[in-house]
């Protein structure tokens, strides 16, 4: 990039920010590139950041950017992340429970197990019959052992963590590590060049900042890609219910209490309330559509929630914190030399944990195809908007699941699995499913925020059985010594790891004794 001293601008904070300003700033001061990133950041703006859990991404991205995992766990109450475990989605009167584990199933790239388990090869569960780490996440161990190097793993894994100071420890790194410079103010104004392009802020302390690159990380507000026609919003509330979640922060009664390796997500009459364990507090919410339930009732569901995993609790101190949110996209996410990363691009409730990830997604690629000129920016941004555009789509199909498949009778149930609301891609696969497992076709890019195997994992989690007889007999008697065999070895591993592998705050207190003594 070559016009206004070589500069990429970032207005806006929190994980969107800090994210995206340390992947860039990592990436230019590789290549040895003179481009100065500056973060614009409100003082006046609080994070929306509730107890946030990500994908196994996350450890690549902050091997990246050259952050410690030591450092994530001493700062950010930070915990371990094997999956997540769905509770009462299938029924409302039979109690159940099934895992979305992180590990893909065994021989996953050349054999279909799920195709062997369909046939009644496995008695258990589906996540329990092609992976060890059903297993581990039931014994509530870790996702390694002690000695195991930073981000390396026995089953995979991401992090819970405190996003608050999650954005923190991203701000100091960046800013003292990799040279970015921080501008505490607010944005008054924008000055455009004569083809749209944004050529400089206004702020506040009577700044005035010019730039080539210029990222949205605003939020909802979208204080700059909200300026383009071409970028309008999208709303997929037609799709997918809920617009509101309550948020609140739950201590430990007691500091040894064990933590779980999963985000826990139950269904209820009114929605559905996640449950994130840190090391000394847990982060609970109820998402739900405010079209189906009243706030007042939304937070009764809430309470009783508490009452039941936390009876101890003294709910009257207990304040939840109301967030709402539009559920949809922008039609276009970069526009000219604006680009929006976050929330100032769209958002859809948090189930699956799916907007840092797509955080990351967003800043490794303007990390790694940062345009060299603004003629090659057309270019790169067509390629960003096709990218952002699949996977948004996709995530909607793949949340779109969790509702289809449940038979709850509650009128929010209901109404969330009315054929009318899903999406015809979603309709075809439920179809081509009838005959035949999930697997490499039904998501071809390397880059799926969710593979073949999520959709296997929810959908036979769901208790969804094929009706249609396969045709795949032959290959099933071919492959049968090998999925045996594949099943045998990963029950060894299984039985291994529950004996090798520590608890989840055994591993946290061996890592980072400071905040797992807590």
């Amino acid at each position: 990039m070559e016009r206004h001293g070589d500069r990429v601008i970032i207005v806006g904070g929190g994980s969107a920010g800090w994210i995206t300003a340390g992947l860039v700033a990592a990436e230019l001061r590789a290549s040895g590139r003179g481009t100065e990133v500056v973060l614009v950041e409100s003082p006046d703006i609080p994070i929306i950041g509730v107890g946030e859990g990500s994908w196994p991404s996350m450890r690549m991205t902050l091997q990246r950017i050259g952050l410690a995992e030591s450092q994530l766990l001493v700062n950010c109450e930070a915990t371990f992340k094997q999956g997540t475990r769905f509770i009462n989605w299938t029924d409302s009167a039979v109690p159940s429970s099934y895992l979305h584990p992180f590990s893909l199933p065994s021989e996953y790239a050349s054999l279909n197990l799920a195709e062997h388990w369909l046939a009644g090869a496995g008695g258990g569960s589906f996540a329990e019959f092609v992976t060890p780490q059903a297993a581990v996440i039931e014994a509530g161990l870790a996702p390694k052992q002690p000695a195991t190097p930073e981000y390396a793993f026995n089953v995979n894994y991401g992090y819970h963590f405190d996003a608050g100071k999650f954005a923190q420890l991203l701000h100091d790194h960046a800013v003292a590590k990799l040279g970015v410079r921080y501008v505490s103010a607010n944005l008054v104004d924008v000055d455009l060049a004569g083809n749209g392009d944004i050529q400089a802020i206004r702020l506040d302390n009577g700044e005035r900042l010019e730039g080539s690159l210029f990222v949205d990380c605003t939020g909802q507000r979208a204080l700059l890609i909200g300026r383009y026609p071409e970028a309008q919003f999208v709303s997929v509330r037609h799709v997918l219910l809920n617009d509101t979640a309550l948020a609140l922060q739950l201590p430990y009664q007691d500091a040894t209490q064990p933590l779980p390796s999963t985000t826990n997500a139950t269904a209820v009459p009114t929605g559905w309330i996640w449950d994130i364990g840190l090391q000394t507090r847990r982060g609970i919410g109820h998402v739900y559509s405010s079209s189906h339930a009243s706030e007042a009732d939304a937070e009764a569901a809430l309470r009783h929630y508490v009452r039941q995993v936390a009876p101890q609790a003294d709910l009257e101190r207990l304040s939840p914190r109301r967030i709402q949110f539009d559920p949809g996209y922008r039609s276009q996410f970069w526009v000219g030399n604006c680009v929006a990363v976050g929330l100032s691009g769209g958002f859809i409730e948090p189930l699956e944990a799916s907007a840092l990830a797509l955080i990351e997604q967003a800043a490794s690629f303007i990390s790694g195809q940062l345009p060299a000129n603004r003629e090659t920016m057309t270019v790169v941004a067509r390629r960003f908007n096709d990218k952002m555009t699949y996977h948004w789509s996709r995530i909607i199909e793949f949340l779109k699941l969790h509702y289809v498949l449940s038979e709850r009778t509650e009128g929010y149930w209901l109404a969330s699995r009315d054929p009318a609301s899903c999406p015809d891609a979603l309709k075809d696969k439920l179809l081509l499913w009838q005959q035949q497992a999930p697997w490499h076709d039904d998501a071809p890019r390397v880059d799926e925020l969710f593979p073949s195997a999520s959709y296997q994992y929810v959908l036979y989690g769901m208790g969804f059985r094929p009706r249609l007889r396969s045709a795949r007999g032959t290959t099933l008697s071919r492959d049968r010594d090998r999925a045996v065999q594949a099943v045998r070895e990963a029950a060894v591993r299984a039985q291994q790891m529950r004996k090798l592998l520590p608890t989840n705050r055994q591993l946290i207190h061996s890592l980072a004794p400071l905040q797992g003594a807590a």
